[in-house]
């Protein structure tokens, strides 16, 4: 794929894992932004930023 940026977005909680911190997998490109199939779930935040982190990602904080 080219022209296509994959990011990860970390929910806190979400209505489908309400138990878990949830991380899913986004598609960016010149239309736009929209969510994959792909995501992973853990009752500890740090435990899946960490995995994150072990794929080689960079954390982006959140703008406000």
């Amino acid at each position: 794929m080219t022209g296509v940026l994959s990011m990860w977005v970390v929910y806190d909680h979400p209505t489908d894992f309400p138990t878990e911190f949830v991380a899913r997998r986004h598609e960016v490109d010149g239309k736009g932004s929209r969510p994959t199939n792909e995501a992973m779930a853990s009752r500890n935040l740090s435990l899946l930023r960490d995995e994150l982190a072990g794929r080689g990602l960079t954390a982006i904080p959140r703008f406000r």
